[in-house]
């Protein structure tokens, strides 16, 4: 009679920084979670104003419901401890590059040499009193607040991005222990 053997191979696990890696989820969840909101925001003003919707509001949104997938994603490889060093670089690079362009259009809408938000936004002068003019520089300093909110949860987010193709680099090379 012969007989079986039954080899189980386990495959190579991956020492992830717990706090490192917990503080850049976290972080990620807002930037992305805050700029889709901030997006959509700017689309139903456009259309409560009916003007167009320029292309960076539902690039966006896109980019950052994409980025709130990848953190899904994360979190269910995270709980069943199959987090690959190579799906996160992939992931991450990719998300890089959409996030980078996300900044740099928004960069120049806010800050852009003519006809930008900025400019504007320094145009429109405090108003008190309960007036019409009081709501309208309320409703503009919202809007020019949420413009520099989503630019700085841009620079964040396409930073820490960045900083996770490293980590996930150094754990591929087991430099965390």
């Amino acid at each position: 009679m012969a007989t079986e053997r039954i080899v189980v191979e386990r495959g190579r696990r991956y020492h992830w920084p717990e706090a490192q890696l917990n503080f850049w989820l976290l972080i990620m969840i807002a930037a992305s979670a805050t700029t889709l909101g901030i997006f959509a925001y700017f689309i139903t003003v456009q259309n409560t104003l009916k003007v167009g919707i320029p292309w960076i509001f539902p690039y966006e949104i896109t980019v950052s419901a994409l980025m709130l997938v990848f953190l899904f994603t994360m979190l269910v490889l995270i709980s069943q401890r199959l987090l690959l060093p190579g799906i996160v670089v992939l992931g991450s690079f990719i998300l890089f590059v959409l996030w980078l362009t996300g900044l740099i259009e928004t960069s120049i809408l806010l800050y852009g040499p003519k006809e930008s938000v900025s400019s504007y936004c320094n145009l429109i002068r405090p108003s008190t009193g309960e007036s019409q003019a009081t709501l309208a520089w309320l409703e503009t300093n919202n809007i020019c607040q949420s413009w520099k909110a989503a630019f700085a949860f841009e620079i964040v987010g396409t930073v820490f991005l960045f900083w996770m193709m490293v980590m996930a680099y150094q754990v591929n090379r087991d430099e965390y222990d």
